[in-house]
């Protein structure tokens, strides 16, 4: 199958590495300094996984025609950038990974409605630093699901193949009929880990093991769940989000997300976080801020 992923970072990466391993046809869009390096020395994994790979590395992108399927990794904060150089791409799939619920429609506009897919991506990971003659190395921190699905609930060929092509390189993957609540369950999670993350400088499960950071984290799912509500979405039961999470008592809330905290890798800190650490912008008007539009316009 052919791959393009949009976004050299963490993500980016462990999709990019995982696949290319496999046999995949990948070809990763990246810039600057870190576009040079992969070129010249491939991608390391390490944690979850450990190995070597190589794929083709795009700094241009206005070179590429075709594709099987695109996978959009970039931050939301480079949306329009990256998917602008795509308007005359032509592909059958298109997914993107990015945290946030406006991706899809961003997406859909530049490839179209048919070919975009609903997903997420639960996995994460960190960039490490640059080092000269080595290959660019992603440390693997959190294996979760890469989840996908038609964005009507539908089955389709083109979803099980993806599922397949993922899970036969090595990532977790799924398919979902209900696509459109797992990506609202995880921007609901999302919004609470990441806000305390950036607040508290804190591993993840530094802070939900704590009960007064568990708290805030818990007030913050709550009041994006009432949104999502608000909104039409019906969110699941049980996960980071689910009803003790969303709609129990703080008591309850709070209990529940320190149980996940304790189960989570120590080291695991949030991309919002890692970004924050090295002074680079933060994804919260595009997340955060979309949250607080949408509600205002809800009521």
């Amino acid at each position: 199958m052919k791959f393009l992923i949009v976004g050299a970072g963490a993500l980016g990466t462990i999709y990019a590495a995982h696949l290319a391993r496999a046999g995949h046809d990948v070809t990763l869009m990246a810039r600057g300094e870190r576009a040079a390096h992969l070129a010249a020395n491939g991608m390391r994994v390490s944690g979850e996984a450990s190995f070597t790979a190589r794929c083709r590395v795009l700094i241009q992108p206005d070179t590429i025609t075709d594709t099987d399927v695109v996978v959009i990794a970039v931050k939301t904060y480079d949306t329009a950038a990256a998917l602008q150089p795509l308007i005359n791409l032509g592909t059958g799939s298109a997914f993107s990974v990015q945290n946030g619920v406006l991706k899809n429609g961003q997406l859909a506009g530049v490839v179209g409605e048919h070919a975009t897919l609903g997903a997420v991506g639960m996995l994460g990971g960190e960039v490490m630093p640059l080092r000269a003659g080595q290959p660019c190395e992603v440390r693997y921190l959190m294996p979760g699901a890469t989840i996908i699905g038609e964005r009507d609930g539908s089955d389709s060929d083109r979803v099980s193949r993806l599922v397949g092509a993922m899970t036969d390189a090595g990532l977790n993957a799924r398919a979902s009929r209900e696509i459109t609540t797992v990506e609202w369950a995880k921007f609901v999670s999302w919004s609470g880990v990441s806000a305390v993350a950036v607040l508290t400088r804190l591993p993840t499960s530094r802070f939900l093991t704590d009960a007064d950071t568990a708290l805030i984290a818990a007030r913050v799912m709550r009041e994006t769940a009432a949104v999502a509500e608000k909104s039409g979405i019906t969110l699941p039961d049980s996960g980071m989000s689910g009803r003790i999470v969303t709609t129990g008592t703080e008591a309850q809330a709070v209990e529940a997300l320190m149980a996940n905290g304790s189960r989570m890798s120590p080291d695991f800190r949030q991309s919002i976080l890692q970004d924050a650490d090295r002074g680079k912008p933060l994804e919260v008007n595009e997340t955060l801020g979309y949250t607080v539009a949408l509600g205002a316009q809800l009521g």
